[in-house]
């Protein structure tokens, strides 16, 4: 179609008429130091503190120090990725990572990039890795389990969900081996869990993945791997953005969340290094001032939210190492007077075989029996007792040539309760059964059997209630409660394998 001058015009004037101008502009400064992962830039005057700064190739740091004159700023990566004399971005948000269910089974780095061979992950959403924390009036009581599937922690040590509960010990006792238990028993539970590692060998997070893998637990699983080979910004970062991913879960989807802390001990080494690496005055053991008030700001973010809020919960277990054995070193007491209890593993019952290595006497839980179950509460006061009556009969009678015949009885049944609460690793056990494992323990039932038969005995039982009695657990289960009437259906059936198995060995 052709067109006059007239109407071309026209046309022209019609679009001009409708442009509208726009300007991008960016505030960008001048790297004007780069060393150690730290980058001191100049010409930012609108930066904040915790803002992310991005560099060149798409690389980030996190705004740490505004100084007089210039911005002292962590690089999230290695140290040579960012070099003095490139320029620098202000990007005006505050560090965030991706969240949400598209990162349920990877696994991430600090800044939530996956890393775990699989491909990109499709995110619509990001989280500050820094957030305000939910008020006491958010917050209701902590009284639902969150159960581990160890016997000696759901009977003595219960973990209810909005918790903090710290696993402490020295060195290959068994601390992570608890929590990643912990993590395999929320399957079928509706429970969200995040492995948070921090300053772990590679090997120890492939480790990690292929035992979650192999128990079907990766499917409702973050992985957030800060590894030792990692610059100590990351390791830094890691369990912040791992709570950022949390809270996605509690305060939008409503669900309950555990998050493991994996470790915090070398998260502070490298706050420490950090600090050190920006002049900042040590102080006790060469941490900075504020590390209390680094992991106080994280651990408070775990809660249970009020049904206003939505009901969902986070349930944190900070893994704190120690040095033979003591617990009252600055960072162990830190996170001890942050925390609703610990679980103590010593190294003197790990190498006696007494796994989990838990020492029942030191480890406590502050929110007590109401995040059990009726059944669990109603046998453990015996078992606590027990158990605590045992350990004091055996100090005393450590030298002693001749003991009574009570003594010798309460000294046994005490071997056969502790025998009892041995578990294997990565093998956690049903509620319904625990009751069951713990009724053994504290009656009188197997007083005539030697200690070396007990966990036999006990596998037996468990064997036979799962093929020909699984109304009984799945009474137990259902109704939390161990009645009279429960309690009449199974001692006939150990009264029974006990005979089988007498016959057997006589």
């Amino acid at each position: 179609m052709d067109l006059n001058i007239q109407e071309i015009s026209q046309i022209i004037k019609s679009r001009l008429d409708n442009y509208e101008f726009k300007v991008d502009s960016d505030e960008v400064g001048l790297v004007l130091e780069s060393a150690d992962a730290i980058a001191r830039i100049g010409g930012l005057p609108n930066a904040m503190i915790g803002e992310m700064i991005e560099f060149p190739d798409r690389k980030y740091g996190i705004v740490f120090n505004l100084e007089h004159d210039e911005l002292v700023v962590i690089i999230l990566g290695k140290k040579t990725d960012v070099k003095a004399g490139t320029w620098a971005k202000c990007t005006g948000r505050i560090m965030e990572v991706p969240v949400g269910d598209a990162l349920l089974g990877r696994v991430v780095n600090a800044i939530g990039e996956p890393i775990d061979g699989r491909g990109p992950v499709t995110i619509t959403k990001h989280r500050p890795v820094e957030a305000k924390v939910p008020g006491v009036i958010d917050r209701l009581p902590v009284d639902q389990p969150l159960q581990t599937g160890y016997k000696v922690v759901d009977g003595l040590i219960p973990i209810g969900r909005g918790q903090r509960e710290l696993i402490i010990g020295d060195r290959q006792t068994g601390k992570t081996t608890l929590a990643i238990d912990t993590i395999i028993n929320q399957k079928h539970t509706g429970v969200i869990c995040i492995y948070v590692a921090i300053g772990k060998k590679s090997s120890s997070i492939v480790e990690v993945q292929d035992i979650l893998t192999r128990n079907g637990a990766m499917d409702y699983t973050i992985i957030v791997d800060a590894s030792a080979d990692d610059p100590a910004s990351m390791q830094f970062l890691a369990p912040f953005s791992g709570t950022a991913m949390a809270e996605e879960f509690m305060n939008e989807q409503h669900k309950d969340v555990l998050i493991i802390y994996d470790d915090l001990t070398k998260h502070a080494n490298a706050y420490r290094m950090i600090s050190l690496l920006l002049k900042r005055p040590p102080g006790r053991e060469a941490y900075p001032g504020d590390v209390f008030y680094l992991h106080s700001r994280l651990l408070e973010r775990s809660a249970r939210l009020s049904q206003e809020l939505g009901g969902g919960s986070i349930t944190s277990l900070p893994i704190i190492e120690t040095q033979k054995g003591d617990i009252s070193t600055y960072v162990p007491t830190n996170v001890i007077s942050i925390t609703d209890g610990q679980i103590f593993l010593q190294s003197d019952l790990f190498n006696a075989g007494f796994k989990p290595a838990i020492n029942a006497g030191i480890s406590v839980s502050r929110v007590g029996g109401k995040a059990q179950i009726e059944a669990i509460r109603k046998l453990s006061g015996k078992l606590r007792l027990q158990l605590a009556r045992f350990k004091e009969k055996e100090s005393f009678t450590a030298f002693a040539s001749e003991l009574d015949e009570e003594t010798q009885k309460e000294l046994k049944r005490g071997r056969i309760l502790v025998e009892i609460l041995k578990q294997d690793k990565h093998i956690p056990m049903p509620v319904e059964e625990q009751v069951v494992s713990v009724y053994l323990a504290v009656s009188d039932i197997l007083e005539d059997m030697d200690v070396a038969s007990v966990r036999e005995i006990e596998s037996k039982v468990l064997t036979k209630l799962r093929a020909d009695h699984k109304e009984l657990l799945a009474a137990i289960k259902d109704s939390q409660k161990f009645s009279k009437e429960s309690e009449e259906q199974l001692v006939p059936v150990i009264k029974a394998i006990l005979t089988q198995y007498s016959t057997q060995k006589g």
